[in-house]
């Protein structure tokens, strides 16, 4: 555990460390790296993204943590989440998956993960292209957890493109998360350690 120390107003926990998280980022300590020097950090390629978009949408009706648990088997399972071989996978690649117990077993996200690789396939300009499009121009880290939203209009926008390009299962909330994940906002709270991230 990270021997916390201190929780502020703002929502920031100190560890036994001296430095200051976002709350659930020093929760337990499987999110420690994630918090650190993962989440909030631009991610800009392609397959890259799609694992990132998979896992959001994996995560839906979950909790992060268990995802985030399941990642290593995650990528095992889905070929290390590349477009390309994704989406080549067949009814026997989804059969396999519905047996693997390291994943999340739910027939509905398997087959959109699937289905959602074969649209990324056939993008013109490629997934990077399409979800930086969308990216809000930059603002102030929140104040405190209260601030931090769970769509904008900027992730309404991008979900709304999604489905057009037919894209599943991605809602706005999903797809602020995923802007979140990777960095195409800054939610990590104004009093957080980690540096913003250059774009």
């Amino acid at each position: 555990m990270l021997g916390m120390t201190d929780v502020t107003d703002a929502g920031l926990v100190v560890g036994a460390d001296g430095l200051a998280r976002c709350g659930w980022g020093g929760s337990t300590p499987d999110y420690l790296p994630y918090h650190d020097l993962e989440w909030g950090q631009p991610v800009r390629t392609d397959d890259a993204l799609f694992e990132r978009m998979t896992l959001e949408a994996f995560q839906s009706g979950l909790s992060w943590i268990t995802i985030l648990r399941k990642r290593p088997a995650f990528r095992a399972a889905f070929a290390g989440f590349s477009i390309t071989a994704v989406a080549a996978f067949s009814e026997a690649d989804a059969t396999r998956l519905m047996a693997d117990r390291g994943i999340v077993r739910n027939r509905m996200k398997v087959d959109a993960a699937l289905h959602n690789a074969r649209v990324a396939a056939d993008l013109p300009d490629g997934l990077a292209a399409l979800l930086w499009s969308h990216a809000p121009a930059p603002r102030p880290r929140p104040a405190t957890g209260a601030d931090v939203p769970a769509t904008t209009p900027e992730s309404i926008a991008l979900a709304k493109d999604l489905k057009r390009r037919g894209f599943k299962f991605v809602g706005p909330t999903t797809a602020y998360a995923l802007m979140q994940a990777t960095g195409m906002v800054d939610d990590h709270l104004a009093g957080c350690f980690v540096p913003p991230a250059r774009a």
